[in-house]
């Protein structure tokens, strides 16, 4: 397989990681749109959300929670920040390993865009 989150899941390609646990690893955009930018991947590779299965519902949820608890960590409880999953191209899916955006730090308009 030749995804980009999963080399940097095993250490091939480095990245700044800020989070890492039994379930899912987070770590900065390379190309942030806001001060707090972070992917949250779970360590199970799973294409798109489509792909997402009865059994991953946990797995899931893990990532909605670790990235609540480094919004919190980051002070941005309070102020607001936003969640984002993208499924496929036309949604701005790039890499395709679910991923979860946490972005904070700004004031976020919607619609997004």
């Amino acid at each position: 397989m030749d995804c980009l989150f999963c080399k940097i899941r095993d250490g091939q390609i480095p990245a700044k990681v800020i989070y890492r646990d039994e379930v899912c690893l987070g770590f900065e955009d390379i190309n942030p749109q806001a001060p707090t930018h972070v992917l949250f991947i779970p360590l199970q590779h799973i294409a798109t959300v489509n792909d997402i299965t009865p059994a991953d519902r946990q797995t899931v949820g893990h990532l909605y929670t670790a990235a609540a608890q480094l919004a919190r960590e980051r002070g941005h409880s309070e102020q607001g920040y936003r969640l984002v999953m993208n499924c496929n191209r036309d949604a701005g899916q790039t890499v395709f390993h679910i991923h979860l955006h946490l972005l904070a730090g700004r004031p976020l308009m919607w619609p997004p865009g």
